[in-house]
């Protein structure tokens, strides 16, 4: 559309179904490769993306010509596909129901980007699911418990 501009830093967080921790190294390079693909294809920008065997972070420049659910919706959807093709997983992959998404200016980004790149280190400190209600009560989100990304018990 002529004469509009945005600027719009979003950092997306997703889950394994039930947190299973079945996101391997050896193939992890090529899922973050595959969901780069998915989000340029949609004409968003990836700024940053890494993550850990159960969740992934991405960092991108959001583009408003798309609904954001409609975005999540076509990474987790085409990349799961793709996991199950492939056959990188002894059990069918499934992502877990939800999202988080947080806003960020432009200053913010290296600070943000580093702190994804380290999710490795950032995770010997600390479990996932204490780092999301962190994010969630940073950025004041409202939440219940009982539809955090929930364990298979």
């Amino acid at each position: 559309m002529a004469n509009t501009y945005t600027q719009i830093h979003l950092q997306l967080i997703f889950a394994v179904k039930y947190r299973q921790a079945v996101i391997h190294e050896s193939w992890e390079d090529e899922l973050y490769k595959y969901i780069t693909g998915i989000v340029q294809n949609q004409n968003h920008k990836l700024l940053c993306i890494n993550g850990m065997p159960d969740h992934i972070h991405i960092l991108i420049g959001y583009r408003p010509h798309q609904a954001l659910s409609d975005l999540l919706k076509e990474i987790k959807g085409s990349s799961s596909s793709w996991i199950n093709e492939e056959r990188l997983t002894q059990k069918r992959f499934k992502w877990q129901e939800g999202y988080a998404a947080f806003s960020y200016c432009r200053s913010d980004l290296p600070r943000v980007c580093s702190y994804i790149e380290k999710q490795k280190s950032h995770h010997q400190r600390k479990k996932f699911l204490e780092e999301y209600k962190e994010f969630l009560k940073a950025f004041e989100v409202e939440y219940d418990e009982k539809y955090i990304f929930t364990e298979l018990v």
